[in-house]
């Protein structure tokens, strides 16, 4: 039986920076909940940070979700990703713009990887 991926970090912040000599990775402007001082309110650049391992070889899935609804999600990206190993980590970065909150609260967040729930957490908006 495969082992199923598991997530090492979840990040949210302003930006990643990626040293070309290196490799690593920077994160920038590392937060855990957005302020606004009025609703409808549209964040205009964030990234979620993300590092995965046990993931099997070959090409997957990631998918991100977002609600107010725990159960009915909104897809906020999609996309392909690759591993070598399972041993291996994997950074990946997931840059998501102008994204709109309607009203504060807590708003829930799932990830998948091939249709599989790794990780359900929420995002505070007040």
């Amino acid at each position: 039986m495969q082992s199923k991926p598991s997530l090492l970090a979840w990040i949210t912040c302003d930006a990643v920076h990626i040293d070309p000599s290196s490799g690593k990775h920077t994160l920038l402007g590392v937060f855990s909940n957005i302020k606004a001082r009025a609703f409808p309110v549209v964040h205009p650049y964030m990234v979620w940070f993300l590092t995965l391992t046990d993931v099997q070889p070959g090409k997957h899935m990631i998918k991100i979700s977002l609600s107010l609804d725990p159960i009915n999600h909104t897809e906020l990206l999609q996309r392909e990703f690759e591993s070598q190993s399972p041993l291996h980590r994997i950074n990946l970065i997931n840059e998501l713009r102008n994204l709109r909150f309607d009203q504060p609260g807590e708003y829930s967040i799932l990830i998948e990887v091939d249709n599989d729930p790794i990780l359900a957490t929420n995002l505070t908006v007040s």
